[in-house]
């Protein structure tokens, strides 16, 4: 139950990819950053935009969506073990992210966007259409693949060394679980080097 189907599934990735790669056209601050990847020594040395913001409330819903759609494959009965065990530790992760933008975002100055009820994620991802756990393991591997290409596409738009590295750390999250969920899958690596990122 974590995406209606591959039409919207793209969308959401579409969307995550033009947020990040967004980042530096509406130039997320490093402060921004900083405070996301925990380097609060480094955001004390820089200053934040009322743009940085707005962007980053558009990551913190993203997330909060990608909470609610492991919450409903974990609830489907679609999901077995130890399977339904990696959705939730990768729901904690989406969370950990979660956490990190809403304490970001407030350090700014700003006001997080709230999260929707369940039923408005239930609505919007069409939970009812995903029939198999196959189904909603294919939606997630494509979801989290489309995260790390977003999160690698956005590392050049930093100068600062420390900023590249929070966000590929973001990136090898994502990476991480795209890798585990192609592998329950029982797909095949990738045969070409590089192809993250592209």
């Amino acid at each position: 139950m974590l995406i209606q189907s591959k039409r919207l599934f793209t969308g959401v990735t579409t969307d995550r990819r033009a947020l990040l790669r967004g980042v530096g056209t509406l130039g997320l601050s490093a402060a921004a950053v900083a405070v996301m990847g925990g380097c609060e020594s480094m955001a004390a040395s820089t200053s934040a935009s009322a743009g940085d913001v707005d962007t980053l409330n558009v990551a913190l819903g993203l997330e909060h969506e990608a909470i609610n759609a492991y919450q409903l494959g974990a609830e489907s009965g679609l999901l077995q073990d130890p399977v339904l065990k990696v959705a939730v530790l990768f729901q904690s992760h989406h969370k950990a992210h979660r956490d990190a933008l809403v304490a970001t975002i407030k350090k700014l100055g700003g006001s997080p966007v709230a999260e929707k009820s369940m039923n408005d994620y239930a609505t919007a991802l069409n939970a009812g259409s995903l029939k198999s756990q196959g189904d909603v393991l294919q939606l997630a591997a494509r979801l989290e693949k489309g995260a790390a290409n977003a999160y690698l596409g956005v590392i050049p738009s930093f100068n600062d060394n420390g900023l590249k590295q929070v966000s590929a750390r973001l990136a090898a999250d994502e990476t991480m679980h795209w890798t585990a969920l192609a592998s329950a899958l029982g797909e095949n690596l990738p045969s070409k080097a590089l192809t993250f990122g592209a």
